[in-house]
């Protein structure tokens, strides 16, 4: 059984979002084919959540070679659209330090219906415990068509271009 939905998003409006790509790429990182976050929809600073989407079109990059003939998004590709939204919430309201937001780890990740291009997928962020300065933990939701397509939780850590390790060739 599915867990209760974390958001009524249906309150909120997708066709004039708090937050369009524009904004977001003030926040996020990713770029061309990694962007994955469409739009913000919903913040709530109380309680720590976030609501945004993803318009899943038939140009996507995994569209040719993910199940050719029947394309469908991956899974990695759905968790990375909610860490995109969780990442935003946390660096637009700085919860966490660093220049950027990493993955620390996934838990209870379900795949409840595949998601198809020309699909809305509608996403909500929760954090859920914060370790200032090392990590945040969020759950997170999607839905297509009002149906829950996948949750899970992950953990959100900050990244530093100064700490990373730097690659030598030779």
């Amino acid at each position: 059984m599915p867990p209760q939905k974390l958001y009524d998003y249906s309150q909120y409006n997708f066709d004039k979002p708090m937050f369009d790509i524009h904004e977001i790429r003030k926040v996020n990182p990713q770029r061309d084919s990694m962007e994955q976050l469409s739009g913000v929809v919903h913040v709530d600073p109380e309680k720590h959540g976030v609501v945004g989407y993803k318009d899943v079109t038939e140009n996507e990059f995994w569209c040719t070679g993910h199940m050719p003939g029947f394309p469908l998004m991956p899974g990695v590709i759905l968790c990375e659209s909610a860490a995109q939204l969780a990442g935003f919430y946390a660096r637009k309201y700085k919860v966490l330090g660093g220049d950027f937001l990493g993955f620390g780890g996934m838990e209870d990740v379900r795949f409840r219906i595949p998601v198809y291009p020309n699909n809305r997928l509608i996403l909500c962020a929760q954090m859920t415990n914060l370790r200032p300065n090392r990590m945040a933990h969020f759950q997170f939701q999607g839905f297509v068509n009002d149906q829950m397509v996948f949750t899970g939780t992950m953990i959100g850590v900050p990244i530093t271009r100064a700490s990373s390790i730097q690659h030598d060739p030779q």
